[in-house]
Formats: structure tokens, C-alpha cells, sequence
């Protein structure tokens, strides 16, 4: 009996989680969606205050406020926006120094009251920066205060107890991405920008590196004449191991391409390998590529023609490099 009883109570516990979350996550979605149909000429404001922004945009909040300023100044800092947080309470006691004439400040605040951020208020009035308040009251001091007010009010936080900031927070963190997007939009900043300042990710690596940056050359690169046997072909595709090999002509340019998908059709054709000319089952004509292909491009390719690996050639159309997945794999830049 005591262990049906603890079977329930555990099958009574994880309903009872699971409702919560999906409670919690309804409410937080409703939030999100109530905040789209606010966005009006106040946003659009606070987006060209931004773009005529000629030093930073300075991000401060207080609590958790602050940690959502934390992020909102990374993400615009990453999509090509110059960005800092500054935390207020250190702002006043010497921070203040790190903020410039040329900023502009966005200055988070649920209440719009928060003490410390109203302490700073007079020093970034004195320099006539920019200011973009985001709270739930237009009422305050910090929304009267600035050049544009973005209402963040939510109905009631998500926590059970109407107490810990859940609601408030996520509807201020999606109106940060909202603004950053926009400006990034607004900027023509592009995927090649974006891996500028991520050149450690794999996205990073996708756009910035080369095909020559990861190929195989020289010895290393498969290739056989175009009077070669298809056992020839196969020896090659073993011996260099990315699962393919070129074919070229008496002045050594690309005329074909023979993969492991080749083989397969090779042998279920009932073909014999030793006498059979690699000209006739291989894949003619083929795609090659430069070696200044972006390796992004490269893997997309490889994605839309299904392939495993592309040959590398050169303007004369002379292989020069192969490469693989497992080229890539290496290079991670996937």
C-alpha cells in the first residue's frame, strides 16, 4: 500500500510541475504577444536614437533589470551596434566616467523608480545624451525623464506569488532583441558582419574561412586520368580516403568526377572494374569549386546537391584541392 501511495504522490508531484510550467510559459507568451500590439511611433523613436547614435548605446538597470540590460547590451554589441552595460550603483561611484558625449543610454526600470538609476539621471541630462527609458509606468520619473518612454506593463508576474520579477522580465528582454533586430535591419548588417565578431563560433568560421583554408592539396589531392580503369579509380578513392576522386584530361583540367555513389552504380550495373573506362561512369560534367568559396557556401551546396565533398580547382579549371565533411569537421566550421 505505502508503495501505490508513493507512486501517486510522485505521478501527483510531476502533473503538478508540469502544469506550472506550462502556466508559467502561457502567461509569459500572452505578455509577449500583448507587447507586439503596443509597439507604436515610440519604438520606431527609440530605433533612430539608436542609429544616430555616433559613440555607444550604454544599457544600465538595477537588479534583475540589470541582468536583462547585461544581455540586451551584449546582443547589440553583436549584431553591430558599439554597446557597454553600466551597472547605476557603480555609475556613481566612478563609473560614470566610462560614459561619453557622443552615448546614448537605454535605462531599465519596472517601476521606473529604481533609486539608483534616478541618482545618474542628472549627470546624462547634463551631457544631453539620448535617453530611451523602458518601464511599466509612463507615470515616473525615469519615463518623464527621457526622450522616449517604451511601456513594458505586464497584467501580473508569472510566479505564483505575483512577486518575483518573471513576466516583466522576459517582456523587457524581448522588447531589447525587438530593438536590436530592427536596428540590425535597419543597418544592412549581414551574416559575413555578424562572423567578424564571432570568428571563434562555428558561424564565424563558416563565413570567414576559405575552401583553401581547409582543403587537402598536392599528393593528397585524388586524381587519375580520364583513360584510367575504374579499378584505378577505386584504388585512388581508397588510398586518399575522402571518397571520390577527379578525372582529368591529357592537359590535366577536369572532365569528370567518380564517387562512391559511382561505384555502387558501377557494380550494379554488373560493370567489370578492370576493363571498364573511367569516362564511362563517371559524373560528367561536375561541379567544382574556387578556392576563395566560403566554406558557408561550400556546406550549403554540399546540403542542396547532396554530396559529401566538392574538388577544388584553379582558373585553368586544373584540380588544385578536395575536401570532405570530414575537412570541415576538422576545421569546425560545422
Amino acid at each position: 500500500m505505502e508503495t501505490v501511495k508513493s507512486e501517486r504522490e510522485s505521478v501527483s508531484l510531476q502533473e503538478t510541475l508540469l502544469k506550472q510550467g506550462e502556466e508559467l510559459l502561457r502567461a509569459e507568451a500572452n505578455a509577449i504577444s500583448q507587447l507586439r500590439s503596443k509597439l507604436d511611433q515610440s519604438f520606431t523613436a527609440a530605433c533612430q536614437l539608436i542609429l544616430q547614435c555616433k559613440g555607444r548605446i550604454v544599457i544600465t538597470g538595477m537588479g534583475k533589470s540589470g541582468h536583462i540590460a547585461n544581455k540586451i547590451a551584449a546582443t547589440f554589441a553583436s549584431t553591430g551596434t558599439p554597446a557597454l552595460f553600466v551597472h547605476p550603483a557603480e555609475a556613481s561611484h566612478g563609473d560614470l566616467g566610462m560614459i561619453t558625449a557622443n552615448d546614448s543610454v537605454i535605462a531599465i526600470s519596472n517601476s521606473g523608480q529604481t533609486e539608483e538609476l534616478l541618482t545618474i539621471l542628472p549627470m546624462i541630462k547634463r551631457l544631453q545624451l539620448p535617453l530611451i527609458a523602458i518601464t511599466s509606468n509612463p507615470q515616473s520619473n525615469l519615463a518623464r525623464f527621457a526622450n522616449v518612454h517604451l511601456d513594458t506593463h505586464v497584467k501580473q508576474e508569472a510566479c505564483p506569488l505575483r512577486l518575483a520579477p518573471t513576466t516583466s522580465t522576459t517582456v523587457s528582454l524581448a522588447l531589447g532583441d525587438a530593438l536590436a533586430v530592427a536596428v540590425l535591419k535597419a543597418k544592412g548588417f549581414s551574416a559575413e558582419d555578424f562572423a567578424l565578431s564571432h570568428p571563434s563560433g562555428t558561424l564565424g568560421r563558416s563565413l570567414l574561412f576559405q575552401i583553401q583554408d581547409i582543403m587537402v592539396s598536392g599528393d593528397a589531392v585524388p586524381i587519375i586520368s580520364h583513360t584510367a580503369t575504374v579499378a584505378i579509380a577505386l584504388l585512388e578513392v581508397s588510398k586518399k580516403s575522402l571518397g571520390m576522386t577527379a578525372i582529368v584530361d591529357d592537359n590535366d583540367q577536369l572532365v569528370g568526377l567518380f564517387t562512391d555513389g559511382d561505384l555502387r552504380r558501377t557494380i550494379d550495373q554488373g560493370l567489370d572494374i578492370h576493363n571498364t573506362i573511367i569516362t564511362a561512369v563517371m559524373t560528367s560534367p561536375c561541379r567544382a569549386l574556387s578556392p576563395t568559396t566560403l566554406a558557408a557556401e561550400a556546406i550549403q551546396l554540399m546540403e542542396q546537391k547532396r554530396l559529401n565533398g566538392f574538388i577544388v580547382v584553379d582558373a585553368a579549371n586544373k584540380p588544385i584541392g578536395a575536401f570532405n565533411i570530414h575537412q570541415l569537421l576538422q576545421a569546425r566550421v560545422i
